[in-house]
C-alpha cells in the first residue's frame, strides 16, 4: 500500500515520534510505501507532498514540532475541497491516510471517512481534551514545562511580595492548568469549566499575603469570570470557528491590583508549552500510537482512532473521539480547591 501521513492543528511534542514509528514499522514489517503531506489538510488539498522513508525519519524522535509542517486548514470550508482531496489522493496513488491531530483535524478525518476516504486517526493535543482516550501525547510535556515555570515564579513572587499569575493553554478544558497548578503548588487554579468569582480570587490573594507568602495563580487561557464581573475582549476566528484567546491573565492582574492594592504580574507561557523536546512519557505514548495506527491501516480497519485505555492502546471510532470534548470533571477540580488560599 501507499499511505499518506499528515499532521494538523497546533504543533505538539511527540508528532515526529508518531511519524517515525509509522514509517519504521510500515516499511520494515509490512513493506508499505509512505508519502508525507505538508502542512495538515492543505497537503492533500493542494497535492503538496514530500518523501517519507526510513532515512527521512532517522533522528527525529527527540525533536519537537513536525517535519511535515502543520496548519489549521479546514477543507470542509473550501468549495470543492473534498473532491480535490479525493482527486489528489487518486492521482498520487495514495490508498489510505493517517491523520495525526486534535479535535479539528480528526473531525475532518471523520467526515472524509464517511465520504469513503480511508482514514485512521492518531490523537494529538497538549490540552488533553480529546474524548475516548485517557491521555494525548504532548500533554505531559506541556504540564512539565508549566510546572517548571511555576516553580520559578514562586521564588520571585516571594522576593518581591507580588501576586504572580501564570497563564497556560486550555481553550475549553483546564487539564494543563489543573495538573500544573497542583504539581507546582499554586494557590488558585482557574479553568474554563468553572466560571470564577473575582471577589473570591481576591480573598485568596489577601489571605495568602496575611501569612507573609505571595500567591501564585494559574489560569487557563479559556477561563472566564462569572458573567458581569469583568469585561473581556473577543478575538478573531480561525478556520474552524475558534476565537483566538489570550489576555485573561492581564485582565486578572489588573482586577487584583484594583481590588486588593497588591502588586500583580502576569507570565503568559503561550507557545513555550508546546515547543521543544517531548518528555519520555510523550515519546513512548506517541511511538505506541504510531505502531498501532499502522497496524490498523494494514488491517483495513478504517474510520478508527487509536486511543490509550489504562496501559493498552485500543481502536475506537472517529465519531467517539470527536463527539464531545473531555473536560475537567467537578470532582477533580474540588480536589485542587483544598489548596486554594
Amino acid at each position: 500500500m501507499r499511505i499518506g501521513v499528515l499532521t494538523g492543528g497546533g504543533d505538539c511534542p511527540g508528532l515526529n515520534a508518531v511519524i517515525r514509528a509509522v514509517v519504521r514499522k510500515g516499511v520494515g514489517v509490512y513493506g508499505h510505501e509512505f508519502v508525507g503531506f505538508r502542512d495538515g489538510w492543505r497537503g492533500p488539498l493542494e497535492g503538496d507532498t514530500m518523501p517519507l522513508e526510513v532515512s527521512t525519519v532517522r533522528g527525529i524522535l527527540p525533536r519537537g514540532g513536525t517535519i511535515l509542517g502543520s496548519s489549521r486548514t479546514n477543507p470542509m470550508k473550501i468549495e470543492g475541497g473534498v473532491d480535490r482531496i479525493k482527486k489528489n489522493l487518486a492521482e498520487g496513488g495514495v490508498d489510505a491516510l493517517i491523520a495525526i491531530g486534535g479535535e479539528d483535524t480528526l473531525g475532518v478525518a471523520k467526515q472524509l471517512s464517511e465520504l469513503d476516504v480511508k482514514v485512521v486517526g492518531v490523537p494529538k493535543t497538549i490540552d488533553n481534551d480529546l474524548n475516548a482516550t485517557d491521555y494525548t501525547f504532548g500533554f505531559d510535556t506541556a504540564v512539565n514545562i508549566a510546572t517548571e515555570a511555576i516553580d520559578r515564579l514562586h521564588t520571585t513572587a516571594e522576593s518581591h511580595h507580588r501576586a504572580l499569575i501564570c497563564e497556560v493553554m486550555g481553550r475549553h478544558a483546564g487539564w494543563i492548568a489543573l495538573h500544573a497548578g497542583m504539581a507546582g503548588g499554586a494557590n488558585v487554579i482557574l479553568i474554563p469549566e468553572k466560571p470564577f468569582d473575582i471577589d473570591r480570587v481576591c480573598e485568596y490573594v489577601e489571605s495568602r499575603f496575611k501569612i507573609r507568602y505571595s500567591p501564585i495563580i494559574v489560569v487557563a487561557e479559556g477561563a472566564h469570570p462569572i458573567e458581569g464581573q469583568m469585561a473581556l475582549q473577543a478575538g478573531e476566528l480561525d478556520a474552524f470557528g475558534h476565537v483566538r484567546l489570550g489576555g485573561i491573565g492581564e485582565h486578572l492582574a489588573h482586577e487584583i491590583e484594583k481590588r486588593t492594592g497588591k502588586e500583580a504580574r502576569t507570565t503568559v507561557l503561550g507557545h513555550i508549552q508546546r515547543g521543544g523536546t517531548p518528555s519520555a512519557f510523550d515519546r513512548v505514548l506517541a511511538t505506541r500510537f504510531g505502531l498501532q495506527a499502522i497496524d490498523a491501516v494494514h488491517d483495513g480497519d478504517f474510520g478508527k482512532m487509536v486511543a490509550l485505555r489504562g496501559t493498552d492502546i485500543v481502536r475506537v471510532g472517529l465519531d467517539a473521539a470527536t463527539s464531545e470534548l473531555k473536560t475537567v470533571p467537578e470532582s477533580r477540580y474540588k480536589e485542587s480547591e483544598v489548596f486554594f488560599g
